[in-house]
């Protein structure tokens, strides 16, 4: 399989000032994900798209092949995510002159994966014949025992009522939540016209709790620092 690696970051930040360039356990936070896709050893290329120039080269000097700027309107705060993964892609396919079977989209703020992590996903992919996958990990919280809604007279309900009564979470559906880690394609699912992520045939690739954190605070960047340093000392 020939496997595209996409990494998009871009240069601003509210919930964490710079996060992408800032340094977390000894290295830019880039760096993390730009070596664990190196690393894999599933790659033919590994791209980054930014509109923000020091973040492209921040990624460059940490091994990425491919630099992609990213236009403004792909940028803003309220832009999709998916449209700018499918803009690295052809830039990248575009400048090469091939095309790629399977395509996988890292996110630069789940710096805890794992390289069987990685392998796994996109094993589970390649092999299951289906469209695309994402990755989650087991929910604290339940819609059929203790998520709720506020209705419209300021009541609560279960987000999700169950047709019998859940006396325990451990007896409800398994729940997950999708980690914001690692998001892969087949080729005919990443090009369909499509802007859902998830689709009929989406897969989920579970991962542990402990690698599964996705920074959007600061309480969530010293957490994911502790558990980088703690790492760091085992290896």
């Amino acid at each position: 399989m020939n496997r595209l690696c996409t990494i998009c970051a871009r240069g601003g930040s509210k919930g964490v000032h710079n996060k992408n360039v800032r340094m977390l356990a000894g290295m830019p936070l880039i760096a993390h994900t730009v070596t664990q896709a190196l690393d894999s050893g599933l790659f033919a290329c590994v791209a980054v798209s930014s509109d923000s120039w020091p973040v492209l080269k921040m990624a460059q000097l940490w091994g990425a092949r491919e630099l992609v700027a990213r236009p403004d309107e792909m940028a803003g705060d309220l832009a999709p995510k998916l449209p700018a993964i499918r803009h690295c892609a052809a830039t990248v396919e575009r400048r090469a002159g091939l095309a790629y079977d399977t395509f996988v989209d890292l996110d630069v703020t789940a710096p805890l994966r794992a390289r069987e992590d990685l392998r796994g996903a996109v094993a589970m992919l390649e092999a299951a014949g289906r469209g695309n996958l994402v990755t989650g990990v087991p929910a604290r919280r339940s819609p059929y025992f203790n998520l709720v809604e506020r209705r419209p007279d300021g009541t609560v309900g279960l987000a999700k009522p169950p047709p019998r009564l859940v006396a325990r979470r451990q007896d409800a559906p398994p729940c997950f939540d999708l980690n914001a880690s690692i998001y892969a394609w087949t080729r005919e699912s990443f090009l369909r016209d499509d802007p859902r992520v998830l689709r009929e045939d989406t897969l989920l690739y579970e991962m542990p709790e402990e690698r599964s954190l996705d920074i959007d605070s600061e309480l969530d960047w010293r957490i994911v620092e502790m558990l980088s340093r703690e790492r760091m000392g085992r290896s």
